[in-house]
């Protein structure tokens, strides 16, 4: 007797995690995830944390803080969850690349360090650069009272609420949300454009400068001090490198920012 049963397709969901997990992404694909996530953080700001923290009487710098909180937790939380359907247990193994430290410690750090410091060092000198565009090109954005300088989120309250304000957010936006940051778009999203070769790097950068919605004057000063992290953790396939670049910097530039401002110096 013939066989008139139809080929069972693929549910929907099981389809979108086979894309997801692919050893290849494509372009449409990658820039969706490249660029989904900072229209979101936004969204989240705009809705929800900016009214929040000004009915509690806070700087918007908490509110970023917090929309940044509820957009990347999730997403690191959907990771595991790809780690979960893949190796039946909530895992990364599979789901991030460059995680398996082909650099030895030595060489690790001697190619960090100066990563940092590139990035400390030109980050800092192109905030005139943020300035400028932002003055010119972006003032009409509904939370562009939120930048044009390095201290303009927390500008306006008192020392004590300043103060505050960047401890609690010291092990967030100083830790926690670009080492969420480090694993999604250069551990989950870099490898999978490998493909382009020398491409993917400039193709990373370029994408991650533009996820930054909320600070989009700041574009072109991300491509110049970003761009080595990205391209040494295609180059190496260590992720280490941009974690302890990007991380690294945060983190110091917060503790530097309380530090400052419990001195009295800003």
């Amino acid at each position: 007797m013939e066989n008139t049963q139809r080929p069972t397709k693929a549910r929907p969901s099981h389809a979108v995690t086979r894309r997801l997990l692919a050893d290849r992404h494509s372009l449409p694909l990658s820039i969706a995830l490249h660029l989904v996530p900072g229209a979101l953080i936004v969204a989240v700001y705009l809705l929800v944390a900016e009214p929040f923290v000004l009915a509690v009487g806070y700087p918007v710098f908490l509110g970023w803080a917090i929309a940044l909180c509820l957009v990347l937790g999730p997403l690191m939380a959907g990771l595991y969850w790809l780690g979960r359907i893949r190796n039946g247990r909530f895992s990364l193994r599979g789901v991030l690349h460059y995680t398996e430290k082909p650099l030895p410690r030595g060489k690790l750090v001697a190619m960090t360090v100066p990563l940092f410091l590139w990035m400390m060092v030109v980050s800092t000198a192109l905030i005139p650069l943020d300035g400028f565009v932002f003055d010119h090109f972006f003032t009409w954005l509904p939370y562009a009272d939120a930048g044009g300088s390095a201290t303009t989120y927390i500008d306006g309250y008192g020392r004590s609420v300043m103060l505050t304000t960047l401890a609690i957010c010291l092990p967030l936006t100083g830790i926690s949300l670009p080492l969420i940051e480090e694993f999604y778009f250069r551990g989950f999203l870099l490898p999978r454009i490998a493909h382009l070769g020398k491409g993917a790097p400039v193709l990373s950068t370029v994408l991650f400068s533009l996820y930054h919605f909320w600070a989009p004057w700041t574009f072109l000063s991300k491509l110049i001090f970003f761009f080595p992290g990205p391209w040494f953790v295609w180059k190496k396939k260590d992720i280490r490198l941009s974690i302890g670049m990007h991380v690294g910097t945060t983190l110091i530039s917060m503790v530097g920012g309380i530090i400052a401002l419990a001195l009295n110096l800003i």
